[in-house]
């Protein structure tokens, strides 16, 4: 492990605490399910950075592009790295990691004795303002985030750049999409119609103008757990501390 990688490992900061507080799902599976409680747990400040994951495949080889099996990982896994121990001398260690699987960052985060958060937990989370538990009810807060979702792909900057929000998380959007834990939870459910991503699919929302929202459950539907994308990484959580 380089200097420099071991470095920002021992640079990155603690998990903070998010929550307790309500999630609204999008589409619940079911009427009851309307309000979701969420009890307060602890979340990485910003996403796993790749000098973060070169250090995890580093320990765990098995983990490395060229010996992942496809199960795990399609063949995009890791396509930016310069070889197969590592992204090189020219990549940034402070951005954030992509061209990630499901799989491999469930195993990172396992690796760290964490977990991936769990939809209900990001979504908590990421809907949270620069000065309140509930961004929306900030000016331009949504704006931002669609001015985000319309710009092309590109490999990200560094993490860490954006102020924090209400529970002192950087990095949830504007960065990178992230994987969570249940991404697939709608298609579990039997909502595998792809109306609903469109004019008619907003019928049976719990609420019609949230379109951010909607974005993610249309990219997270579309993914399998081996699946990568450039613009797709991933952070982890914990559980609280009593």
């Amino acid at each position: 492990m380089s200097a420099l990688v071991l470095a920002w490992l021992l640079a990155a900061p603690a998990p903070v605490v998010v929550g307790p507080g309500v999630y609204r799902p999008l589409f619940p599976a079911d009427p009851a399910l309307a309000t979701v409680p969420v009890a307060a747990f602890r979340l990485d400040v910003t996403p796993v950075t790749e000098a973060g994951f070169a250090a995890f495949v580093a320990a765990h080889p098995r983990w490395r592009r060229d010996r992942v099996p496809g199960i795990f990982a399609d063949a995009g896994y890791l396509r930016h790295w310069a070889s197969a121990e590592g992204p090189g001398a020219g990549a940034r260690p402070d951005a954030p990691v992509v061209n990630v699987s499901w799989f491999a960052a469930r195993a990172y985060c396992q690796a760290r004795g964490a977990r991936l958060p769990v939809e209900a937990e990001w979504e908590l989370a990421a809907q949270a303002g620069d000065h309140g538990p509930v961004g929306r009810d900030e000016p331009g807060w949504t704006q931002r985030i669609l001015d985000w979702y319309a710009r092309p792909a590109a490999l990200p900057g560094p993490v860490g750049q954006r102020p924090p929000n209400h529970w002192r998380v950087q990095d949830l959007h504007g960065l990178v999409w992230e994987w969570v834990e249940d991404f697939n939870q709608a298609a579990a459910a039997g909502d595998r119609d792809a109306a609903r991503f469109c004019g008619a699919g907003s019928v049976s929302s719990t609420d019609k103008d949230d379109y951010v929202q909607f974005m993610r459950v249309a990219f997270r539907s579309a993914l399998a757990g081996a699946s990568t994308a450039s613009s797709l990484g991933f952070r982890c959580a914990e559980e609280a501390l009593p």
